[in-house]
């Protein structure tokens, strides 16, 4: 898989060991999805993984790394953006910058929005302070701006694609705190979307 090659050539890990990251990293999010942020633990992650808990450590500084770990290569896993793509079938017409945009979103929208439980413990772990944490949420917030930015295309406004860029992580954070259901963030983002680049127009 890409992800664990990108994870070797990134720690220089060896195979065995990569495949370790790879269970704890599964053991996070199913640990999660029981017990929630303030339930979860990486001991608890570490026996469900079927390691010591010192093997983990070795790995993840924190529950807050390991979440926010799970939440990369959620969104690492997502297929690349097609900025080629001029409208959206069903979208009921409109410029194909919006349009391209409108899905762009959607897609950064949902693809939590199925594990409601997981994304609100990955949303808190990504606010964390560690290092490791800072790490991937600089990692996180550029792919979520290249993104953003492909489906705008070459001539986008920077101050358009900042605006996008906050109302998406707005949403993210809103859901996160409970405000707002993960699987209502896509039409939030559509709307915010909508009106931000009709105001650039």
């Amino acid at each position: 898989m890409a992800v664990l090659a990108a994870e070797a050539s990134r720690r220089r890990l060896t195979v065995r060991q990569v495949a370790v990251v790879e269970q704890l990293v599964e053991a996070a999010a199913d640990e999660a999805r029981q017990q929630g942020y303030e339930g979860m633990t990486v001991r608890n992650v570490a026996r469900r993984a079927g390691v010591a808990p010192a093997t983990a450590y070795t790995y993840f500084a924190s529950k807050d790394h390991l979440l926010a770990e799970v939440l990369w290569r959620r969104l690492q896993a997502l297929p690349e953006p097609d900025p080629v793509v001029d409208t959206v079938p069903g979208s009921g017409g409109g410029s194909p910058a919006v349009e391209r945009v409108v899905a762009e979103l959607r897609v950064l929208g949902l693809f939590m929005a199925g594990d409601p439980m997981l994304a609100a413990a990955c949303t808190t772990a990504l606010l964390g302070s560690g290092t490791e944490v800072r790490t991937l949420r600089v990692l996180f917030g550029t792919a979520l701006r290249q993104r953003i930015a492909s489906a705008l295309g070459d001539d986008a406004d920077e101050a358009v694609l900042r605006s996008l860029d906050l109302a998406y992580s707005g949403a993210m954070l809103w859901a996160g705190m409970g405000h707002i259901r993960f699987e209502d963030v896509p039409d939030a983002l559509a709307d915010a979307a909508r009106l931000v680049l009709r105001g650039a127009s």
